[in-house]
């Protein structure tokens, strides 16, 4: 949406940036310290003129030493962020925003069914007569509204939890099960956050042959699942790139420290 506003994670938020709130003077949100959403909201809320307030369980020493990539620029965008162990939860005060981790909640609709008219209009344009769709997801709030949305299958694969995870996820936005996109069980379990050498290989070689720079949180986890899947590549497939790509500095920043005699 712009080049501070980018990503699935704006695609989410796009409800807030096209609607007004005239009683609202602050954002509150959660979720760990490097997220993608985190920032988005920073300049959501910059844009909006208000205040951004986000809780979390944990800020790692070396982050606070040497502030970089989301909690840097979020920061530097007037976040007030506070490290708890609750969850915080929605209040009653009508001044105060309350988005959940990630985006997941109904407004994100709005955003990814716009993103659905896009995709359907490209599919026109490039005279392709039918589609699969693939990207990662987290809380699935994406893959899902774009489901609703899109007359074409949207396949998925678990990122942040498992399977069973990724269903939960589905059913708090759409109790219809016959509306959720399809899962894709990776081989192997991945725990979100961990640094991976084959994570790492898989960007690099991606960005080396396609001269395209993927995030480094989600993507690589849904390609090493989507190469293991040759039956989603029945049809033309398109890949929904997931943004963030400024957490990738704090990424790489870690891949250096765990691997610096290759990276």
């Amino acid at each position: 949406l712009s080049k501070d506003f980018s990503g699935n994670k704006a695609r989410k938020f796009h409800y807030y940036l096209a609607h007004q709130f005239p009683l609202i003077q602050k954002v509150v949100s959660y979720g760990s310290a490097q997220s993608n959403a985190m920032y988005s909201l920073s300049v959501l809320a910059k844009k909006q003129g208000w205040k951004f307030d986000y809780y979390t369980t944990h800020i790692a020493d070396y982050l606070k030493e040497n502030p970089h990539g989301n909690y840097k620029y979020a920061l530097e965008n007037g976040m007030k962020i506070y490290v708890e162990e609750k969850t915080p939860i929605a209040s009653t005060d009508k001044t105060a925003l309350f988005i959940e981790e990630g985006g997941r909640q109904k407004e994100a609709e709005y955003g990814l069914e716009i993103l659905a008219k896009e995709i359907e209009s490209w599919r026109e344009e490039q005279q392709i007569e039918e589609l699969n769709i693939f990207l990662p997801s987290g809380t699935g709030t994406t893959a899902l509204f774009l489901q609703k949305h899109s007359k074409y299958r949207v396949y998925t694969t678990p990122c942040v939890g498992g399977v069973d995870y990724l269903k939960e996820q589905f059913l708090m936005l759409e109790k219809d099960k016959n509306a959720h996109p399809t899962i894709v069980t990776p081989s192997k379990k991945r725990h979100f956050g961990k640094l991976y050498r084959e994570s790492y290989n898989i960007w690099l070689e991606l960005q080396n042959k396609m001269g395209i720079e993927f995030d480094l949180l989600y993507d690589p986890h849904g390609w090493l699942t989507l190469l293991e899947n040759p039956q989603i590549f029945d049809k033309p497939l398109l890949y929904i790139h997931q943004g963030g790509l400024i957490g990738n500095e704090s990424m790489l920043e870690r891949y250096k420290r765990k691997y610096s005699e290759n990276i």
